[in-house]
């Protein structure tokens, strides 16, 4: 929900906050109240109305809090936002998220907070897997001793229980359990009440939509296999940054890469091998461009990069940094499989190159043809007289 749209929203809660207080007010001023105030008061009207405004307040601010929620547009804001809500209202001693970024996988990612600062727990969870059938059967905030005991799964609970905690609650989705948020102990109390879990539940539904959204997004830009950006978030991405290149005049690149002989993989070691060669090598190059970058997968085993302000000379070094990364880089498989390597063409555009996208990918391919040809494992640039080299050496290979 937009923050433009949040405007009457807000109006209107606080007109039927208003229309309630003055209702309240002309109650208590009528005659009839004052008169048998001692007798209201013995029937436990005003605490009653007391009970109601503090209800009202409440759910003012879960409204509130669940906007904020709502309102953020990345995964770290919502979890800034979430904990600020757990922490205004229970101070409790940390608040730990777990959730799987990519869902098919059991990969998790875990952000840890105290004091609204963000901590490292050292918590040793590999997956939230096996708590997937429990919050299945209970999607409630729970206390952990007691979820300890139904699951009967010391194995799964042990690396919790390191760090106390106090309540593990569900982030649930169509597509089962998205992730869990752990709250330690209360800081100035010793336990939560039922009202406060309850809150913590309603709270949560906010927190939970807000993440199956965020992720839902995440998911549809993405290669299931891999994890990186798919082709054609790649192209609108390009597109926009060959427009933004000619108005600002700064130079981009982008790389283009290919796993030599990969069907070697596939056709001595298996399909499965060559799906896990395909996992690591997006790892690593994950690992070697920076958060602005758009690495992806363009297709089988061809993988692409866009690197939004970067002139060639820099480009290069990313090319040869991911090409070495690659070729020291251990595939986790048994029996061990060959050592895996890449062949790289680069094309870097400014605002006079005066192409589209498909011939700004044309020209790295071509690139990458070239660096194929001239014996793999090695990165090219494509520049002036590239064309002629690839058309010359085309002809060679139809002669052979």
């Amino acid at each position: 929900m937009a923050k433009d749209n949040q405007r009457p929203f807000f109006d209107d809660l606080m007109k039927e906050e208003k229309n309630i207080k003055e209702t309240e007010k002309d109650f208590l001023e009528n005659p009839k109240v004052i008169e048998n105030y001692s007798f209201l008061q013995e029937l436990g009207v005003f605490k009653f109305i007391d009970e109601l405004n503090r209800e009202i307040q409440n759910y003012g601010s879960l409204l509130q809090g669940g906007l904020d929620v709502f309102n953020r547009t990345s995964i770290d804001d919502i979890m800034d936002a979430t904990v600020f809500q757990i922490s205004d209202h229970f101070l409790p001693s940390f608040i730990s998220f777990l959730w799987k970024p990519i869902q098919n996988r059991d990969d998790i990612v875990i952000r840890s907070y105290r004091n609204y600062k963000k901590i490292d727990l050292h918590l040793k969870v590999d997956s939230i897997a096996p708590f997937e059938s429990f919050f299945q059967k209970y999607p409630k905030p729970i206390n952990f001793e007691l979820l300890s005991y139904e699951m009967k799964n010391e194995k799964a609970t042990k690396s919790f229980g390191e760090i106390e905690p106090e309540l593990m609650i569900p982030i649930l989705g169509p597509f089962g359990l998205y992730g869990i948020i752990v709250v330690g102990k209360k800081i100035l109390e010793d336990e939560y009440a039922p009202r406060e879990l309850v809150f913590l539940q309603q709270l949560m539904s906010f927190v939970s939509q807000a993440i199956k959204n965020h992720l839902h997004y995440e998911h549809s830009l993405r290669d299931v296999k891999t994890g990186l950006f798919n082709h054609g978030f790649f192209m609108t991405r390009l597109n926009e940054e060959l427009v933004r290149s000619r108005r600002s005049g700064c130079a981009s690149s982008i790389i283009v890469m290919d796993v030599d002989k990969f069907k070697l993989f596939n056709d001595a070691y298996g399909h499965l091998a060559g799906d896990k060669v395909l996992e690591s090598l997006a790892f690593t190059i994950k690992q070697g461009v920076r958060e602005d970058d758009v690495p992806s997968r363009f297709g089988g085993e061809e993988f692409t990069v866009l690197l939004p302000n970067t002139d060639r000379d820099t480009a290069w070094m990313v090319c040869e940094r991911l090409r070495s990364s690659v070729a020291a880089m251990k595939v986790p498989w048994n029996p061990p499989l060959p050592q895996v390597t890449i062949s790289i063409g680069l094309y870097t555009f400014d605002e006079q190159s005066g192409i589209d996208a498909e011939e700004v990918i044309h020209r790295a391919d071509e690139a990458l043809y070239l660096s194929k040809e001239r014996g793999r494992n090695r990165s090219t640039v494509w520049g002036s007289g590239l064309l002629f080299k690839i058309q010359h050496g085309m002809k060679e290979a139809v002669k052979n």
